[in-house]
């Protein structure tokens, strides 16, 4: 007989006696339907004896517990159910069990109460442990099945499983791999690109063939991403800065030296800045000071060069192209977006801007960042002096506004023109009525041309009247800008084809979408703005290409317009809204086309992308078929340095043309006579006995001071491909001067050669 129990030991119920099966299921064995919420005996209980008055105590207190806390009903009870058993009743075992009265299982009883102590179990043989004195855990309930019910099988359906995450995210990323793959592409053909030679095809014979490859996989890419809507703008502007890499970063990694003589030129004007200190007037420079009369740009990049700690500008000047092109999207992007939320046509005009701006000016120059500032005074004009008067803040914009335009003012001669005329078209229509742009612009252009800018327009003057309304003579090229030879005529046909494309392109975005003639007409202005400037001035026979420079950003978004089946705007959205009692309008969806619908699928996915293809291999050789002109090797640039290392002061130096390295390095102290630029009869003269009349034009020098002959291949190429002097006759010239007993040679190297005027016995 077993001793009574201690205290310690009743606050847990030992294992009730009886025989049991050791192979007794304690889970999955049947339930009564009569007793839905009956109470399953803990192991701790079954093995105390139902007889003990205390186990009997513990057990009433707890199912009075119970009894009191809300019990869930039974999943379902048959009809004839009975009522639950007293509390005071002996739980059963599993051995106790008639075929009558089936064995109670978990998943057709209530769950039991959190206070609980144990969840419900059958009892086991295995003898109870004695009581510890740690209260018992609760177990979680097992999950509530309908009645009986079998075990859940396995899932043998790869369908019936959630959707992996990795499927959602390759596809997320997606974009990615055109990009990568283009890139990827453009390493390679840099790695294996040779520009040690070039012909008058300038880079484009030049470059490996996987470049192409990489600029057909970019365009793809960027046509397959800006259409899908599930991709958002970054995506888009990454494709965009893949271009510009491609297209403006090329000449940068592939040439050792900057290019353009032009950007040469600026860097000395900005050495001169930083060694004089002050801006000079025409009686110390002569021509040269009309840079000192719009400083802007030149004060701002000598203090850059100050700010970084770098001998001069020309250390960073071959990144140029890069990243005014970079600049141009904020102002551009704000320009777009106010007249539609639509990223396929917002980045496309972006990707066509990027691809017709051949024109070459965004190389190291005022105009680069004048041209910048402009497109930022039409887009704070646009966004923010347009509607509604008396808007909030309107003098924060007039200020900055103000800012924006002094800066360009005081950069460049030509670009506050545009800006003028193009304010006034915006003023004429009716939502952009705003005279206050107007106004500010034209009385700080005033301003600053009847002041420090006065002396040069003073002597300009009259050729500028002469050529008002002279449209012919603004537009021809003449003589020395004519191209010759076969590269240079390919390569400018194929600039001229590119313009003409993307205007074409505009025709068509104005007459095939209705909608942007109304909501986008003052973007439709921005771009005919420019065209009565070709009656204004020649612009030394550059005014044609200025013109197509700040057409282009009106010009782009309507050709974008083309390329696209429909196109949404703001004004149409917010009038459709008011329509439909202001709802929401619902972004375009991209209409689907049935399988057989061949012609409208043909033109919605492969013209558009074709054309965008054809722009951008197009881009090539417009901005880079005539790097001939534009490179100059390491050797011409050492062979120039070398004369202006040993030229005294007032020396002179002579050239066929100002296309080398370093033309105007100190113009302060050392004069130039470039022949070619001279009356074509005195270049016929020279062409018949060179040395003899340059001898006689140098003469005039005295001494301590030198008189310098410099022939280098820059020169030559210019020459031959612009209709002046071919190769042959440059030749013929140095030939003559290297016999010549008036002349010694200085320096000479494979890109040039250097000579000296002896002095006069």
């Amino acid at each position: 007989m077993r001793p009574p129990t201690t205290p310690r030991e009743r606050s847990a119920p030992e294992p009730a006696s009886g025989p049991e099966s050791p192979d007794a299921p304690d889970r999955d064995a049947p339930t009564p339907s009569d007793a839905p919420n009956r109470t399953v005996p803990t192991p701790q209980e079954a093995a105390t004896p139902s007889d003990a008055p205390e186990a009997r105590e513990a057990r009433e207190a707890r199912e009075k517990r119970t009894s009191r806390e809300p019990v869930a009903p039974p999943p379902r009870e048959p009809a004839d159910a009975t009522q639950p058993e007293p509390a005071d009743a002996t739980p059963r075992g599993p051995a106790d069990a008639t075929p009558s009265d089936p064995a109670t299982t978990p998943s057709q009883e209530s769950p039991p109460a959190p206070s609980q102590e144990a969840s419900a179990r059958p009892a086991r043989s295995t003898p109870a442990r004695p009581a510890r004195s740690t209260p018992v855990r609760a177990h979680r309930p097992p999950a509530q099945e309908p009645t009986g019910s079998a075990a859940a099988p396995p899932v043998t359906d790869l369908a019936d499983l959630a959707p992996a995450a990795w499927p959602a995210r390759a596809a997320a990323a997606w974009p990615a791999v055109p990009l990568i793959t283009a890139l990827a592409l453009w390493t390679y053909a840099i790695r294996h690109t040779d520009v040690s030679a070039l012909d008058d095809f300038g880079l484009l014979s030049a470059l490996h063939l996987t470049f192409w490859a990489g600029l057909g996989v970019l365009t793809a890419g960027f046509w397959s991403t800006v259409r899908d809507p599930r991709r958002r703008d970054g995506w888009s502007l990454a494709y965009v800065l893949g271009l510009l890499v491609m297209e403006r970063a090329t000449q940068a990694v592939l040439y050792p030296a900057p290019l353009y003589a032009w950007a040469w030129k600026h860097d000395a004007v900005i050495d001169h800045l930083l060694t004089s200190g002050g801006l000079q007037t025409a009686d110390q420079l002569g021509d040269m000071a009309v840079y000192d009369q719009w400083p802007g740009f030149f004060a701002a990049q000598a203090a850059l060069v100050r700010l970084l700690g770098v001998d001069n500008a020309a250390m960073y000047m071959a990144w140029w192209p890069l990243v005014s092109s970079v600049m141009l999207l904020l102002p551009l992007l704000l320009i777009y977006r106010t007249f539609t939320a639509d990223r396929r046509l917002i980045w496309t005009a972006v990707w066509l801007f990027c691809v017709g701006n051949w024109v070459g000016q965004d190389y190291f120059s005022p105009q680069s960042v004048a041209f910048a500032l402009h497109l930022g005074v039409i887009a704070v004009v646009l966004r923010r002096f347009g509607g509604r008067r008396g808007r909030s803040g309107q003098a924060v914009w007039t200020v900055l506004l103000s800012v924006l335009v002094t800066a360009v003012v005081v950069s460049h001669q030509l670009t506050p023109g545009m800006l003028v005329v193009t304010l006034v078209a915006l003023a004429f229509t009716r939502r952009h009525r705003h005279w206050v742009p107007v106004i500010t612009t034209v009385v700080l252009f005033l301003a600053w041309c009847l002041t420090a800018a006065l002396p040069f327009l003073s002597a300009a003057m009259p050729d500028m009247i002469r050529s008002i309304g002279d449209v012919g003579a603004n537009v021809e090229t003449g003589y020395g800008a004519t191209p010759t030879g076969t590269g240079a005529v390919a390569t400018s046909w194929a600039a001229r084809l590119l313009s003409g494309s993307v205007l074409l392109l505009a025709l068509a975005g104005v007459l095939r979408q209705r909608v942007l003639r109304r909501r986008a007409l003052p973007l439709l202005l921005v771009a005919a703005a420019p065209l009565p400037m070709f009656v204004a001035s020649s612009y030394g026979s550059e005014m044609i290409f200025r013109v197509l420079l700040f057409m282009l950003p009106g010009a782009a978004f309507f050709a974008a317009a083309a390329l696209l089946p429909k196109v949404r705007t703001l004004a149409g959205d917010a009038a459709a809204r008011e329509a439909g009692g202001h709802a929401r309008v619902a972004p375009a969806r991209r209409r689907r086309l049935p399988l057989p619908s061949l012609p409208p699928l043909r033109y919605a996915a492969w013209a558009p992308l074709l054309a965008l293809l054809a722009g951008t291999f197009a881009f090539v050789p417009s901005y880079s078929g005539k790097d001939r002109i534009n490179y100059f090797p390491p050797a011409e640039v050492a062979l120039v340095r070398q004369l202006f290392d040993r030229a005294p002061d007032d020396s002179l130096v002579v050239a066929a043309n100002r296309n080398y390295p370093l033309a105007y390095e100190q113009y302060w102290r050392v004069d130039h006579y470039w022949f070619l630029d001279d009356d074509r009869r005195h270049v016929d003269e020279i062409v018949r006995d060179p040395a003899t009349v340059l001898a006689r034009d140098m003469a005039a020098v005295e001494a301590p001071a030198r008189a310098y002959f410099l022939l280098t291949q820059g020169q030559v190429a210019n020459s031959e491909m612009n209709g002046q002097l071919d190769e042959t006759q440059l030749r013929r010239v140095r030939e003559s001067v290297a016999t010549s007993s008036r002349f010694e040679l200085l320096a000479e190297n494979g890109a040039g050669a250097l000579y000296a005027l002896r002095p006069a016995s």
